[in-house]
């Protein structure tokens, strides 16, 4: 079986996993890796064996069988439209954007979105995160199902509504979560204490919210209805912390106070 020849069109947190990931996995060749930075491009291709980089896009390699884009959301359209034009499959890797911001391309374009947060120098294991795909024909989309599943465990369709939906549900949380736990981290500092000694409750935390779900996991002052708690808390906070404290406290209360 012939192996897809790949030209990676970014090198940025998503690229820098997944050009690697494709390449080793067998699934295809990565052939050559894009960016605006011509030290990303070759810090990139350097992990992956006998990739070029480039950062003049119209020395991108013309007869790769996919281009696989991974730029930010607005540059996904002028970039593409950049590209050499041919009957290659052309994806992106982004979950807010549809994929008809290929369309102009080809007849074969799609998404090729992995659910997972990035970062450059983190490791992970390709294979768990679940992916996330759209073809433009069901043929295409078979395709992208073919290569994909060499290396991820799960890939699932997902149309350009559902995705910009798990993406906001993805943002609530681990984008939301992330920025709650560096508050949790600035009020320990302030007294001298690691984010460690939170390590035991967020574990609990998740655990319970996988196996209970998260509403039925919820506890804590708002949730028993302790506005004594709640108020001697807003005393020891001002500007942004207490504000969201209070918000977050009174949706709790909320839902409790509806069921």
């Amino acid at each position: 079986m012939i192996k897809p020849k790949i030209v990676m069109v970014g090198a940025g947190n998503v690229a820098s996993h997944l050009a690697p990931a494709l390449s080793f996995s067998g699934a295809c060749e990565v052939v050559q890796v894009y960016s605006r930075h011509i030290e990303s491009a070759l810090a990139l291709a350097d992990r992956i064996p006998g990739a070029t980089a480039t950062a003049d896009v119209g020395a991108v390699i013309p007869d790769a069988d996919i281009y696989l884009i991974s730029v930010a959301d607005d540059a996904i359209a002028p970039l593409a439209e950049a590209l050499p034009k041919g009957d290659a499959l052309y994806l992106h890797t982004s979950g807010s954007v549809g994929m008809e911001a290929l369309a102009g391309l080809s007849e074969r374009y799609g998404v090729f979105y992995p659910l997972q947060t990035f970062s450059r120098d983190v490791e992970l294991d390709m294979a768990e995160v679940p992916l996330f795909i759209e073809g433009s024909t069901d043929e295409v989309e078979s395709e992208i199902r073919g290569f994909a599943g060499q290396l991820f465990r799960s890939v699932y369709h997902a149309d350009s509504d559902t995705r910009k939906k798990m993406h906001i549900a993805a943002v609530f949380g681990c984008n939301f979560t992330n920025y709650l736990w560096t508050l949790a981290a600035e009020l320990l500092a302030r007294d001298g204490l690691p984010f460690e000694v939170l390590r035991p409750l967020l574990e609990e935390t998740l655990r319970k919210a996988f196996v209970n779900s998260p509403a039925a996991s919820q506890t804590g002052p708002a949730a028993r209805g302790d506005r004594r708690v709640i108020d001697g808390h807003l005393s020891l906070l001002d500007g942004r912390e207490k504000e969201i404290y209070s918000l977050l406290s009174d949706c709790i209360m909320s839902r409790r106070s509806n069921k």
